[in-house]
C-alpha cells in the first residue's frame, strides 16, 4: 500500500514511555495513521539505544527511567503541555500500568499499554508468594481500579499488543468461523454473555495461544547472552512468574503443584513453578505438533473469563481452558535453557534481533480452538519477516504483530474516548482487525486431526486420559 489510511488526530501531547524495539517500530505506524503535533511528542527511555531514530525526526526525547517515586512529577507536565487531550503509550517494562492509566484519568488523557506492568522488582520479590507474583493478581489489581472508576472515565486500554490484546480478536473470529463451518446460522455475538454463550455451543474445551516463532539470525547465539526477537526483559519477567492458565470447567484432573485463587472471579489457576519451565503439547500449522512453553500472559485468564457462561447463583457452568503455548525463536530456546542451567540468573547481555539480522522465517502467531466436533481449529497470522520489513521500517515479524495491534487500539481509543478501563475482549474485534489486518502478512485457518494422545503411550508407560484427549493432563509435559 502508498496510500495509507489517516485514522485519527491526537490533539494533545503524545507520551510514548520506553523505546525498545515495540517502540522504535510503533513510531512510523503513528507518524502513518495519525495526525498529531511533532512538537508535542515525548518519548522517555533509560537508555538512549534508539534515540538517533528521534533526533532525525526533531522528536524530544527525555532519557530517564518512569519510576514509582518520579511518575506523577515527570508525567503530569507532558501529558497536559499545550492543551488538547493528551496520550500515554507505555510500552516499557517496570511501569506501574495501574498507577499510570489511573493518573491519566485524573489528567483526561488517554492511555494504551501492551501488558499489565507492575513496578521494578515485582516479578523478583523473595517477600510475595507466586500467587501474589502472578497475572491473575496484576489483573485483579487493574478490576478494581476498573469497578472504582465513574462511568464515562477517559478511555484506558489494557493490554494491547498481539498476545494479549490481537490474540482476543482471532479468538472471537476464529468462534465465528468454526459457528459458520458447523452451519450453526447464528448472528455475531453483541454481548460478553452472547460470545460465551455461543463458545459454550460451539463446544470448545480449550483455546491454546499457539505460536511458532522460526525466525534465524544470520549470527548463531553466542554464550553469555541472551538473544530473543522481542523484548529480552519482557521475556524473562513473564517467564519466572508462575505458569498460570484459564481453568476450564471440562477438566477432571489438577497437577498436585496446582494452586487456586482464593478471590476475584476464580477464572485461573497457577503452578508452583516457572512458566518458561512448563511445556505443554500444543500445533501449529507451519512444524505441525509442538512443544510449547506455559508462559503466563494476562490473556490467559481474560479470555477465559469473558468466556465464562455462569448461572443465576453466580456459578461458572462452562469455561474454556485457556493458556499460551509458545516455542519462541530457537536462540530463545537456548537461552532459556543456558539461563536456567545458571539457576535462573539471567544473562548479563541482553540483544533483541533487528530486522537486518534476520535470514528467514516466521512469526506463526494464533489461536487454538479445540475440543469441539470439528477437532481442532488453528486461527491467526503467519507473517514473514521479509514481509515485515516491506510493510514498515524498524519491524520484524515478531515486532509488527505488536506495534499494529498498539495501532489498532490506539485508534479504537480515540473513537470511543470515555470507555473506562478497557480489556481487549470488550473491544470491537471487526474495527480492530480491519486496522491492524493490512500489517499481519496471511491470516488463515487451518483444521486439524491431531491431538495430544498422538502416538502415546510410546515406548514408556504414560499416565493419560484417553477418555477425553483434550484434558490439560494430556496437553502438559510431565
Amino acid at each position: 500500500m502508498t496510500d495509507w489510511p489517516v485514522y485519527g488526530e491526537i490533539s494533545g501531547p503524545i507520551v510514548m514511555i520506553g523505546f525498545g524495539s515495540i517502540g522504535r517500530g510503533t513510531l512510523p505506524l503513528i507518524e502513518r495513521h495519525l495526525k498529531f503535533d511533532k512538537s508535542r511528542f515525548v518519548v522517555i527511555a533509560p537508555d538512549a539505544d534508539n534515540r538517533a531514530l528521534l533526533d532525525e525526526r526533531g522528536i524530544r526525547f527525555i532519557q530517564e527511567a518512569v519510576t514509582l517515586e518520579n511518575y506523577k512529577t515527570m508525567l503530569e507536565p507532558l501529558l497536559t503541555a499545550g492543551g488538547g487531550q493528551g496520550f500515554c503509550v507505555n510500552l516499557s517494562c517496570d511501569t506501574g500500568s495501574r498507577d499510570i492509566m489511573e493518573l491519566c484519568s485524573s489528567l483526561g488523557a488517554l492511555y494504551i499499554d501492551t501488558v499489565n506492568e507492575p513496578w521494578l522488582g515485582f516479578y523478583f520479590d523473595e517477600t510475595k508468594g507466586p500467587g501474589e507474583r502472578s497475572n491473575y493478581a496484576l489483573r485483579e489489581m487493574t478490576l478494581a481500579a476498573k469497578r472504582a472508576r465513574a462511568p464515562g472515565s477517559t478511555t484506558a486500554v489494557s493490554c494491547c499488543g498481539a498476545n494479549p490484546g490481537m490474540a482476543s480478536w482471532l479468538a472471537k473470529k476464529a468462534l465465528l468461523n468454526i459457528a459458520s463451518d458447523m452451519r450453526l446460522n447464528v448472528p455475531q455475538p453483541t454481548t460478553r454473555e452472547e460470545w460465551a454463550g455461543l463458545m459454550k455451543q460451539v463446544g470448545v474445551k480449550g483455546i491454546h495461544i499457539a505460536e511458532r516463532d522460526t525466525q534465524r539470525s544470520k549470527n548463531p547465539k553466542p554464550p553469555g547472552v541472551f538473544v530473543n526477537t522481542w523484548s529480552v526483559e519482557g521475556f524473562i519477567s513473564e517467564g519466572v512468574q508462575p505458569a498460570e492458565l484459564g481453568w476450564g470447567t471440562h477438566e477432571k484432573w489438577m497437577p498436585d503443584n496446582a494452586r487456586t485463587h482464593e478471590t476475584g472471579s476464580q477464572a485461573a489457576i497457577y503452578l508452583m513453578q516457572p512458566g518458561a519451565e512448563t511445556k505443554v503439547r500444543s500445533w501449529c500449522p507451519t512444524p505441525g505438533p509442538q512443544y510449547g512453553f506455559l508462559v503466563t500472559h494476562n490473556e490467559s485468564i481474560s479470555i477465559a473469563d469473558y468466556f465464562t457462561v455462569r448461572d443465576e447463583a453466580g456459578k461458572a457452568i462452562y469455561r474454556p481452558t485457556c493458556h499460551y503455548a509458545y516455542h519462541p525463536a530457537n536462540d530463545a530456546v537456548l537461552s532459556l535453557h543456558e539461563m536456567f542451567g545458571n539457576a535462573g540468573r539471567p544473562q548479563e547481555e541482553h540483544h533483541i534481533l533487528e530486522e537486518n539480522e534476520v535470514i528467514d522465517g516466521i512469526d506463526e502467531l494464533g489461536v487454538l480452538l479445540y475440543g469441539h466436533d470439528k477437532g481442532a481449529y488453528w486461527f491467526g497470522s503467519q507473517l514473514s519477516t521479509e514481509e515485515a520489513r516491506k510493510l514498515a521500517p524498524y519491524q520484524t515479524a515478531t515486532g509488527l504483530q505488536v506495534t499494529s495491534a498498539v495501532l489498532a487500539g490506539m485508534v479504537w481509543a480515540l473513537e470511543n474516548p470515555k470507555a473506562g478501563i478497557v480489556e481487549v475482549e470488550e473491544m470491537d474485534l471487526d474495527r480492530c482487525l480491519s486496522i491492524q489486518m493490512p500489517y499481519l502478512g496471511p491470516v488463515q485457518g487451518y483444521y486439524t486431526d491431531w491431538t495430544p494422545l498422538d502416538g502415546r503411550p510410546g515406548l514408556f508407560p504414560e499416565d493419560i486420559d484417553t477418555s477425553d484427549p483434550w484434558q490439560f493432563k494430556n496437553i502438559l509435559v510431565r
